[in-house]
């Protein structure tokens, strides 16, 4: 049979990318839901629930290529889930040894909460790959610029001087923070069998050991008990996930506001008419930055509706149990889709150490008045010091360091204090980075680290 093509719509794979909608997508699903029943029918045979042949039955008419996922979207809507009409499909192609066992002893949920736990996994292997890629790339560039002068910004103005090496080390910590709590959420992930209402009662005493047998086959954890009405484990993947884009969308939302034109000290990856207008033929858009703060922006909402589910009713919940399948899959590829977005940004990014160095130079005398405030703060007085920085910064007919000393050494006290080169040297801005080689150091160990654990 033709492997299905991803199941993109029109806006698609401007947030996302088709490895991760063929992860997310119905078929994957169905898949999952698969896996799930032969593994139980597997778990059973083997702790002598069903015969081993009607494990093999089973096993063998739940093929993917076997089931109309069109027909089994219809039939779900009587039953309000998919594993109903799935296990009439089974059952129907199931021969004379296996049809009276499938789905022995389970209920919907379980198959359904084992498969979204599956899809999770799978998707988040993806992710997890890209997340090592974004995080190799942030720290190639801090490594590479931790010498690299830039203005920093705090509340979109100019602030201080900075490297972009620390800006990057930055970038990296979140990102490597944000896969450390993922890839710990996918690994708690637990496989799902309660039965009914969570007991298992169905199978007598066998339930027990029927749960261990079914998450070894899944390769999943298995449950201390059945979770039907605590959603916790879902949740915290979801939760990540967000976490993740909205990482994303900050490396992304700094590398767009640095491609102003006004600015242009670094620029996403160009090519194949990347960024380009429809109009204006000078337009270099951030076009990954747009894709990725979208994807973030309807993550952190679709991340808000899973916890509501957190709240539901009873041993299994009304509402909030459904609204989980599709929200899942939706956060797996938005969340994925930036991380990925970011990653190949990150990867190709364009840096011109020029043009940040040009902007540090002509704005020097306002991004070093701290340093000289607290110079002439001893001399002066904490006050008067920092009255007469701000004097002379109304006074000079720019921001840049000689208008700055020029505008100072026309104050009698600090003319008296201090000479003009002792003022010079206080606007040289690679002498007030403070700790930034430091903080450089801690971020690229504490990647080199990471790997050495991960092997």
């Amino acid at each position: 049979m033709e492997t299905p093509k991803p199941s993109g719509g029109l806006f698609d794979l401007i947030v996302t990318t088709e490895e991760l909608l063929d992860a997310t997508r119905s078929e994957a699903w169905l898949t999952a839901m698969l896996d799930a029943e032969v593994a139980l029918a597997r778990a059973e045979s083997a702790t002598g629930v069903i015969p081993g042949a009607a494990a093999d039955s089973i096993a063998a008419a739940a093929k993917p290529e076997n089931f109309d996922v069109a027909s089994i979207a219809r039939g779900a809507r009587s039953g309000g889930n998919p594993v109903i009409p799935l296990v009439d499909a089974l059952t129907a192609l199931v021969d004379d040894a296996g049809r009276d066992w499938v789905h022995w002893g389970a209920t919907s949920q379980d198959i359904l909460d084992t498969a979204a736990v599956l899809v999770a996994k799978r998707a988040g292997r993806i992710i997890l790959g890209d997340l090592e890629r974004l995080t190799r790339a942030c720290a190639a560039l801090a490594e590479t610029h931790r010498g690299s002068i830039m203005t920093a910004r705090t509340l979109l103005q100019p602030a201080l001087p900075t490297t972009f090496g620390l800006k990057t080390a930055g970038w990296l910590l979140s990102v490597i923070d944000g896969a450390d709590t993922l890839e710990s959420a996918l690994d708690r992930l637990p496989a799902q069998l309660g039965g009914a209402v969570g007991t298992l009662a169905s199978l007598g005493s066998n339930g027990p050991a029927v749960v261990e047998a079914y998450a070894g086959l899944l390769g999943l954890r298995v449950p201390i008990m059945p979770w039907h009405g605590a959603r916790g484990p879902i949740v915290c993947v979801s939760n990540a996930l967000a976490v993740l884009s909205g990482t994303s969308a900050k490396i992304s939302g700094d590398i767009a506001l640095l491609m102003q034109a006004e600015i242009a000290e670094v620029f996403e990856p160009g090519g194949s008419g990347r960024g380009g207008s429809s109009t204006l033929p000078h337009k270099r858009n951030p076009v990954g930055a747009a894709a990725v703060g979208a994807a973030a922006r309807r993550s952190a909402v679709l991340a808000g509706g899973m916890l509501e589910s957190l709240a539901g009713e009873h041993e299994r919940h009304l509402v909030s149990w459904p609204v989980e399948w599709q929200t899942l899959g939706d956060i797996l590829a938005l969340a994925g889709g930036a991380v990925s977005r970011t990653a190949e940004t990150v990867a190709g990014l364009e840096v011109d150490v020029t043009a940040m160095a040009v902007n540090v130079s002509s704005r020097s005398g306002a991004l070093l008045s701290e340093r000289v405030a607290l110079h002439l703060a001893p001399l002066l007085g904490r006050a008067e010091a920092k009255k007469a920085v701000a004097s002379a910064l109304a006074r000079s007919d720019s921001a840049s360091s000689s208008e700055m000393v020029d505008a100072l050494l026309a104050d009698p006290d600090v003319a008296g204090v201090c000479s003009r080169g002792e003022l010079e040297a206080l606007f040289d801005a690679g002498g007030y980075l403070g700790a930034t080689d430091v903080w450089v150091d801690r971020a690229i160990e504490t990647y080199h680290a990471r790997a050495r654990r991960r092997g």
